[in-house]
């Protein structure tokens, strides 16, 4: 996504990583009965200035019980234990102050995406991609993009790292073959700006939206060609993360107020709405309970909603959060991680009802 302008405190063990190492107008929104309340502690960031820190993409890796929180402006990525939530720090990567709106701030990593044994670390100070050991944390190498990165996702069909890039309204490709050793394979150009995205392995296709137009797009990995453009109804401000039901290729799309169901195994018409409050931006979804987990930073809410077959998103909870937090990411028990940059900090999120 792109880079866009308190909870309880919880002791947290620190241990430093050297360097080296569209469609038809949509249905009415579902209802259903909401359960509120919820568990939420937060993670302090180390290094964390005053006024925060330009938190973006988080990423969770199920099979080692991590959350990976690329860390902006401290030059840390950051890499909690599910189980403790000890952080590790993996540190020293560059940062750069950048003016956006009249307002400067020190930005870093800000996205990352599991692969094969490495997790892939985007950085917008100096546009580059790193490979980072999934176990020991040990850096491998980097490649410098020809545009800042914004989302990272890992294409396992093709052995590849599928970058969004909206200055440059590309998709920039790289080979991941060698898994610690990323280098440049391509590029998708696009008639827009992309934002977000969702990988369908087992069908071959690759997802992003277009924010500037209000388009969904279906690409092709293994041609890289764009094979379906949808149009959700977003509005002005466009559509911003995705994901993929895959077993019946049910396409979720965060608006920045609501998630809509559009089917990708067709013609992309809009099967559902959900209504989530103000300032969604990334969402996650954990297919083995066919639940959504959605944080409006403008709302200061977590949504978990569950989608059936036929593409119908209920609500089953509602959790306060703070302000400012957003993007979500969900471990395989349900316990969700939500970014809360405007405090430095990582709320954990134990939903009531969730389950």
């Amino acid at each position: 996504m792109r880079l866009r302008s308190a909870g309880i405190p919880l002791f947290v063990t620190l241990v430093a990583v050297s360097a080296a190492q569209r469609a038809t107008a949509p249905p009415a929104p579902s209802q259903a009965p909401t359960k509120a309340g919820s568990d939420v502690t937060a993670l302090a960031l180390p290094g964390a200035a005053p006024d925060g820190v330009a938190l973006d993409y988080l990423a969770v890796d199920r099979a080692r019980h991590r959350v990976w929180v690329p860390a902006g402006g401290t030059g840390n990525t950051d890499v909690i234990d599910t189980g403790t939530q000890e952080i590790r720090r993996i540190e020293k990567f560059p940062t750069i102050e950048m003016e956006r709106r009249g307002k400067k701030r020190m930005v870093g990593p800000s996205s990352a995406t599991v692969g094969d044994g490495v997790v892939y670390v985007g950085n917008r100070a100096d546009s580059s991609v790193c490979a980072v050991d999934a176990t020991t944390l040990a850096r491998g190498a980097c490649v410098t993009l020809s545009s800042m990165p914004d989302g990272l996702a890992f294409v396992a069909r093709t052995k590849e790292v599928w970058v969004t890039a909206p200055r440059d309204q590309s998709i920039l490709i790289l080979d991941v073959t060698t898994p610690a050793t990323p280098k440049l394979a391509g590029s998708i150009h696009l008639e827009g700006d992309p934002e977000g995205f969702a990988v369908d392995d087992g069908h071959g296709f690759f997802y992003t939206n277009l924010e500037d137009k209000d388009r969904t797009l279906r690409i092709e990995a293994s041609t890289r060609k764009v094979t379906a453009t949808w149009k959700p109804s977003c509005g002005e401000a466009g559509p911003r993360g995705l994901a993929i039901e895959t077993s019946g290729q049910l396409l979720m799309v965060a608006c920045p107020d609501h998630v809509e169901v559009l089917s990708a195994l067709t013609d992309g018409r809009i099967l559902s709405k959900l209504e989530t409050g103000d300032g969604v931006d990334n969402i996650d979804y954990l297919p083995e309970r066919r639940s959504l987990y959605v944080a409006a930073a403008g709302a200061a809410t977590l949504t978990v909603a569950r989608l059936d077959e036929h593409g119908t998103l209920q609500r089953v909870a509602t959790s306060t959060t703070a302000k400012g937090a957003r993007n979500a990411v969900v471990t395989s028990d349900e316990i969700v991680y939500v970014a809360d940059g405007p405090e430095g900090k990582v709320l954990v999120v134990r939903p009531a009802g969730g389950r």
